[in-house]
């Protein structure tokens, strides 16, 4: 049942980013979060395995997909935080709301992202809803395309990244190498695209599974004009000279040659 799939999806979620937010309490960081941001879309792909009445191997397909996604990503992100605090932007959040900051974190951190996480995961969910009789077929490969290229603009990009930032000759530089010459955020990109395949997989369930794309394109919303592609360059604008000069020639999202400026 559709509705039991959901209900099941946002509970395991639930669960997830409370035990988070309880940590972040006792450890004063409210940026462990973000490392359990992947994992979370992993309970919800295994718990749509769990307990959905999709074509169990399409239910298995994306779970999987999702746990290298997931995975891949929260190392990355406890990596890159390793070490260096409280994200300024929950110091902010801290700073403003004094001593209640440790509930109003609850509301308007942890639960915002887990909200947000169902929506954009209802992929997983419709496809873990419907279509129990229809097979993996060309849906299911063309979306396992998507998300192969996604996967490989996500993770190489963020590879590149932290090898240009762990170079002491880079320092006060823009990074305009490697994938980054041709989109100033190929991991957002890789991030949207992936999320379009896994959307376009649930599709092999039946067109009755469209609902499912309201997800990825969240995540595209997101990344693109909300709290990812905005908030990021008008920071790095502030803080690097170099970079106006690499906006007028280098393509905001989509990957295309340089312009000539």
């Amino acid at each position: 049942m559709t509705a039991t799939t959901m209900i099941a999806s946002a509970g395991g979620a639930l669960i997830l980013v409370l035990g988070v937010w309880l940590a972040s309490v006792r450890l004063r960081d409210a940026s462990v979060i973000d490392s359990f941001w992947g994992v979370g879309f992993i309970v919800i792909a295994w718990v749509c395995v769990a307990v959905g009445q999709g074509n169990h191997d399409r239910r298995l397909l994306l779970a999987v997909l999702v746990t290298v996604w997931g995975l891949r990503l929260a190392v990355h992100i406890a990596r890159r935080n390793h070490g260096k605090g409280e994200d300024p932007r929950y110091v902010a959040m801290r700073a403003r709301d004094g001593r209640r900051f440790w509930l109003t974190s609850l509301y308007r951190v942890f639960l915002t992202q887990w909200v947000t996480m169902w929506v954009i995961s209802l992929p997983l969910q419709a496809a873990g809803s419907l279509g129990g009789t229809r097979k993996l077929g060309v849906w299911d490969a063309i979306g396992g395309a998507l998300w192969l290229v996604g996967f490989a603009f996500e993770a190489l990009g963020d590879r590149q990244l932290d090898r240009f930032r762990a170079d002491p000759e880079s320092r006060g530089k823009v990074m305009d190498r490697g994938l980054w010459r041709y989109t100033r955020h190929p991991n957002y990109f890789g991030d949207a695209t992936l999320w379009w395949g896994l959307g376009v997989i649930a599709l092999g369930a039946g067109l009755g599974a469209a609902w499912g794309l309201v997800g990825s394109a969240l995540d595209t919303l997101i990344l693109t004009r909300v709290s990812g592609k905005p908030i990021l360059e008008r920071d790095i604008e502030q803080r690097r000279p170099g970079y106006r000069a690499y906006i007028e020639r280098t393509s905001g999202f989509f990957p295309l040659p340089p312009r000539r400026v």
